[in-house]
């Protein structure tokens, strides 16, 4: 039986740690499945970019400004569509742990230690970072 790179035949990873989502009840890949890191840094890039060209034009491009503009890009868009505009480009959507829409609470509490940095590039085995963990939300595929 072969097996994708970095896996064995017995659907764990690497050093004997488990598929990301697995522990979650998440599929191993296609939809509802964990997005990986190069997707979701895509989708960072994505919401950045355009952070900074609404800041640029309409509220001079003052740094601060455009991180509120990003928090807000991201708070009104997780809460409403499931997602930022970045994270909607590429596929994804945040879910409840429980699954569902995460609510404006939990959009507020990700969006917030997002903002922060340092949660958000700690990650646990399931590749959520620690603004998901303690938002109790997830980053999967569409």
């Amino acid at each position: 039986m072969a097996s994708r790179a970095g896996t064995g035949s017995d659907g764990t990873a690497g050093a004997g740690g488990a598929l990301p989502g697995r522990r979650l009840g998440l599929p191993r890949d296609g939809s509802r499945s964990v997005a990986r890191v190069g997707r979701r840094l895509v989708g960072v890039v994505v919401d950045w970019l355009l952070a900074t060209l609404v800041s640029q034009a309409l509220l001079g491009g003052n740094p601060w400004t455009t991180l509120g503009v990003f928090a807000v890009l991201h708070v009104v868009g997780v809460a409403t569509l499931g997602g930022s505009p970045g994270h909607l480009l590429l596929g994804m959507r945040v879910l409840r742990l429980a699954g569902g829409w995460p609510g404006p609470l939990r959009a507020l509490t990700r969006t917030v230690l997002l903002c922060v940095v340092v949660p958000a590039a700690i990650w646990d085995a399931d590749q959520r970072g620690m603004h998901d963990r303690l938002s109790g939300t997830v980053l999967v595929r569409r």
